[in-house]
């Protein structure tokens, strides 16, 4: 893979080159915009050029060669002077044997993995590249510990935070990077890669349209789809349950919504081993709410007599008996409800939890009408 073969982000990868062509690369970039939009892959091929000892520039383009020593190293995975900071990396810090990785990442992973090797001079290229992923995560210890590097580092050193968040980080951690903004991806590419991954039509036009614009997010669930993890038909399920059920019923519900993420969780364990159980059970959880928060846009979409982009279109007449019980000012009030439950998740609290107030705030209008 190289730079051309990164789709949708023209813009941001024009910003990476007209800088490297001209001997300006940043020391520090921070790469902003929503999850599984093609930062880290990007980030991945524009270190390899940076480290590559041959790369190949021509009429404003330039890209690694892919025949040298420095990029055979890289897409083998192993060059040395290429570090992927992240925060299951606790498990490998002095202090971290047997510790599970928190929410937010810990600064022992920062010290050790970033800090602490930045020092060290490149031993195969002439610089060296550190890549952050989830860097909405760091916490105000670890922000503060990296200024030091993100203000004066090395000549050889390039940092790269990738950030879904960009009002995470604090404003002396963003005054000290370039900021490369990455939109989201169009959703007929998306479509057109879920389908040459081997998924069906009707499953592909679904993930593509809740994706939102993350391709990373939408192939993610093409691959559990393709295991067998039955994410699709989980969905058919649980817009039906929506459209068909009663406040009394909401707590039942919401049992079955557990066991649905539990059992996706366990799928998506066996595809990402290297990631921890907690961030799986919350990338579950979030993805059956963001099929509820579809639902309810559809409503929305239904009511307004625009049909033409509904994510459920499969399930029209489901959508269109929820849309008997919901107005459309009321499906924006419980589409808030549900983006207020996804940051509840990514805060821990506990999913049963989540889902119990979720769908007792979705039965509210079906208990006034009693």
């Amino acid at each position: 893979m190289s730079l051309r073969d990164i789709f949708c982000q023209d813009s941001a990868i024009e910003l990476l080159l007209r800088g490297y062509l001209s001997e300006h690369s940043a020391h520090a970039y921070i790469f902003a915009g929503v999850e599984g939009a093609g930062k880290f892959k990007t980030a991945c091929e524009f270190g390899k050029l940076l480290l590559c000892r041959k790369p190949r520039a021509e009429k404003g383009l330039a890209d690694s060669c892919g025949e040298c020593e420095s990029c055979r190293c890289f897409e083998a995975g192993s060059h040395p002077d290429f570090v992927h900071v992240y925060k299951e990396l606790l498990e490998f810090t002095e202090d971290g044997k047997g510790k599970t990785p928190p929410v937010e990442m810990p600064v022992d992973v920062i010290r050790e993995f970033l800090i602490a090797a930045v020092s060290n001079r490149p031993t195969l290229s002439a610089r060296k590249v550190f890549v952050v992923s989830e860097a909405q995560k760091l916490n105000i210890f670890s922000q503060n510990a990296l200024l030091k590097v993100l203000e004066e580092p090395p000549a050889y050193c390039c940092i790269i935070l990738l950030c879904t968040r960009l009002e995470s980080l604090l404003a002396t951690t963003k005054s000290r990077c370039q900021i490369i903004r990455f939109g989201p991806v169009d959703q007929q590419r998306i479509f057109e890669a879920l389908i040459e991954m081997g998924l069906g039509k009707k499953e592909a036009q679904f993930f593509s349209l809740l994706a939102q614009g993350s391709i990373g997010r939408a192939c993610s669930w093409a691959q559990l789809e393709l295991t067998g993890a039955k994410l699709y038909q989980t969905k058919l399920e649980l817009v039906e349950s929506l459209a068909d059920y009663k406040y009394e019923d909401s707590l039942e519900l919401s049992q079955r919504f557990v066991r649905a993420g539990k059992k996706l969780g366990e799928a998506w364990a066996e595809k990402d081993s290297a990631v921890s159980k907690s961030d799986i059970n919350r990338k579950a959880s979030q993805t059956l709410i963001r099929i509820v928060i579809s639902a309810l846009q559809d409503v929305m979409k239904l009511n307004l007599g625009d049909e033409s982009a509904m994510t459920n279109a499969d399930q029209k007449e489901w959508i269109a008996k929820l849309a008997r019980n919901l107005g459309t000012e009321q499906a924006a009030e419980r589409i808030t409800d549900c983006f207020e439950s996804l940051h509840w998740v990514e805060s821990s609290v506990n999913e049963r939890l989540i889902f119990e107030q979720l769908l007792l705030n979705l039965a509210v209008y079906d208990r006034m009408k009693v």
